[in-house]
C-alpha cells in the first residue's frame, strides 16, 4: 500500500494562524521636527542668557573684592594684579563684620530650627487629620503669605516692645519664625499629603503614639521637603533687612545686612569700596554654599509631589 506523507506545517512566527505584519516606523513630519528644533534653540538661548545675567555679577563681585580702590575704578573688568587679602581682614575686623556675622548665625539658626519644627507639626496635622476648621486654619496660613510685611511693621514694633523683646536676639528669632511659618506650612502640607498613609497606620497598629509616629517615622520620610523649605527660609531670613532695621537698633546686636548698610554709609565721601565688596562676598558665600551642598535634596523635594 502506498502511503502519502503530509508535510509538517511551518512554525508560525507570532502564534498559530497569525501572520506577522511588519509595520514601518513612524517618521516625524519635517515641519514638527523643525518646530521642535527652533523651540529647543530658543529655550536654551534664554537659559544661557539668564545664567550669564546671574553668574556674571557674582564673579565680578568676587573678583572686585581682591582689588584695591584704584583698580576698581581704573580697570573694573580686569583681573586683579595681586590678591589683596587685606580687604577681607579689614572688613572682618575694622567694620565689625565678625560680630554681625555671629549675630546673623544665631538669629537665622534659631529661627530656622523653630520654623521647621513648628511648621512641620502644623502641616502634618492639617494634612493627615480631619477636624472642624481644618480648611479654615489652612487658608489662614495661606492668607498670611499674601499679607504685606510693610503694613505690619508699626503694630509689630509695638507688640514686640510691649513684650520686652525689642533689640534682643530671641525677639528677632520669634519674629522671623512668625514671618516664615505661612510659607512653611503651605509647602509642607502639600508634601505630607504625598506620603503613604500605610506606614503611619502600621505604626499605630504596633502601638506607636501620634508624637512617636510623627518624629520617628513621618518626619524622616519628609526629609527632602524639609531641606527644600529650609533652604528657601534660609535665603529669606539671611537676606532679611526690613525686620531687623525696625526691631533691632542696638549696635551690638545688628545682623549682617545692617552691617553692610552701615559699612557703605559710614565711609562718607571716601568710600572703602574694596572692603565693602569683601563684606558683600562674605554675606553671599554661606547662602551659595548651602545651596550647592543641598542642591540635589532641593530638587527632590520640589519634584516629590509630582513623582508620587
Amino acid at each position: 500500500m502506498k502511503t502519502t506523507e503530509t508535510p509538517a506545517p511551518l512554525p508560525a512566527e507570532s502564534g498559530a494562524g497569525v501572520t506577522k505584519v511588519d509595520v514601518p516606523p513612524a517618521v516625524p513630519s519635517p515641519g514638527r521636527k523643525r518646530e521642535g528644533g527652533v523651540l529647543n534653540v530658543f529655550s536654551h538661548g534664554i537659559l544661557v542668557i539668564w545664567a550669564v545675567m546671574v553668574v556674571l555679577p557674582l564673579v565680578w563681585a568676587v573678583m572686585t573684592s581682591f582689588k584695591d580702590d584704584s583698580s576698581i575704578f581704573g580697570s573694573p573688568w580686569s583681573l586683579p594684579d595681586t590678591l589683596h587679602f587685606d580687604n577681607w581682614a579689614r572688613a572682618w575686623t575694622d567694620a565689625n563684620m565678625s560680630d554681625y556675622f555671629l549675630n546673623t548665625v544665631l538669629v537665622v539658626g534659631g529661627s530656622l530650627v523653630g520654623t521647621l519644627v513648628l511648621g512641620s507639626m502644623a502641616a502634618y496635622v492639617l494634612a493627615r487629620f480631619d477636624f472642624p476648621g481644618n480648611r479654615f486654619v489652612y487658608y489662614l496660613f495661606v492668607g498670611g503669605m499674601s499679607f504685606p510685611i510693610m503694613l505690619a511693621l508699626v503694630p509689630l514694633f509695638y507688640v514686640v516692645n510691649n513684650m520686652g523683646l525689642l533689640n534682643t536676639i530671641h525677639g528677632l528669632i520669634l519674629v522671623y519664625i512668625a514671618y516664615s511659618l505661612p510659607f512653611t506650612v503651605f509647602f509642607l502640607t502639600a508634601f505630607f499629603r504625598t506620603l503613604p498613609t500605610s506606614v503611619a497606620e502600621a505604626a499605630f497598629v504596633d502601638g506607636a503614639s501620634h508624637s512617636r509616629t510623627f518624629f520617628q517615622i513621618m518626619l524622616p520620610m519628609a526629609k527632602p521637603g524639609l531641606i527644600s523649605v529650609g533652604i528657601f527660609n534660609f535665603l529669606g531670613q539671611w537676606n532679611q533687612y526690613m525686620l531687623p532695621t525696625v526691631l533691632n537698633t542696638d549696635p551690638d546686636k545688628k545682623v549682617l545686612t545692617q552691617g553692610l548698610v552701615q559699612l557703605a554709609a559710614s565711609q562718607g565721601y571716601k568710600g572703602d569700596w574694596s572692603g565693602l565688596f569683601a563684606g558683600l562676598v562674605m554675606a553671599m558665600l554661606p547662602v551659595l554654599a548651602a545651596y550647592i551642598v543641598f542642591q540635589r535634596q532641593v530638587v527632590q523635594g520640589l519634584t516629590a509631589g509630582a513623582l508620587k
